[in-house]
């Protein structure tokens, strides 16, 4: 199925949430495209300590072992054997990360567009990461949007953190609104699975997974950036009906 036939299948699925009350977002590669700022991290870390015989990851590697994935399953990739280290060097290649962000972070095309579109129709928001809260913040506070969240909710900070639903249901907890009136943006296939599990619709990123990976993990729409017209021909549609409501 391409993201084209899936945007036309998932009408049904996006006029139901009408009144809309809430959208919640992902942070990392869904409110800016920040995989090559931790890709960067982590190559340049790892190289220090002579991972993969000194060879650097590629993107590739990165892609399939480390985006969009807690840092307590980064780690047993990377270190199988010394779980305990595996953990110090994420805290490590976070506070790098940090470092970076600064200089390199840009939001998602059309991003601006869409939370204006969201405060215009009054909606609640939520930002739900797997990063450390510090990192999350940061990258928040780089793009400006401290005061458009109502709550950022972390995965360390759940019972369980994504692919499991528990973020997103404490956010629409946190929020008090509807699981049935909200939906979701996300750009990882960890991502897309905890917002199905928590049975609300999902509108998934090719930012830097591809379609064919992320339709493994069943959104309910594909889009490039936010300023792809299959977005907007849905919140046009929900717009209508969020204010009729």
């Amino acid at each position: 199925m391409t993201a084209s036939e899936l945007a036309e299948k998932s009408k049904p699925a996006f006029k139901a949430l009408a009144p809309l009350e809430a959208v919640l977002f992902d942070v990392d590669g869904t409110l800016c495209d920040s995989d090559p700022i931790h890709h960067i991290a982590f190559k340049e870390m790892l190289l220090e300590i002579g991972f993969n015989n000194g060879v650097p990851i590629d993107e590739d590697f990165f892609v399939k072992n480390i985006a969009g994935k807690h840092n307590d399953d980064i780690a047993a990739v990377l270190f199988p054997d010394d779980i305990e280290r595996g953990l110090k060097f994420c805290v490590d290649k976070e506070a790098y990360f940090r470092k970076l962000v600064k200089e390199k972070v840009e939001p998602i095309k059309g991003l601006y567009k869409l939370t204006k579109w969201i405060e215009d129709n009054g909606l609640k928001r939520a930002a739900v990461t797997n990063a450390p809260r510090s990192n999350a913040e940061l990258m928040i506070s780089t793009l400006d949007l401290t005061d458009f969240f109502h709550h950022v909710i972390i995965g360390d900070e759940c019972e369980h953190p994504k692919p499991a639903p528990d973020p997103y249901l404490k956010a629409v907890e946190l929020l008090n609104v509807s699981k049935d009136h909200t939906f979701i943006c996300e750009d990882s296939v960890s991502g897309i699975k905890a917002g199905v599990a928590a049975g609300m619709p999902v509108v998934g990123l090719t930012t830097r997974n591809p379609e064919s990976m992320l339709l493994t993990a069943n959104p309910t729409l594909l889009i490039e950036n936010y300023e792809d017209p299959k977005l907007w021909a849905v919140l046009e549609e929900l717009g209508k009906k969020t204010g009729d409501a």
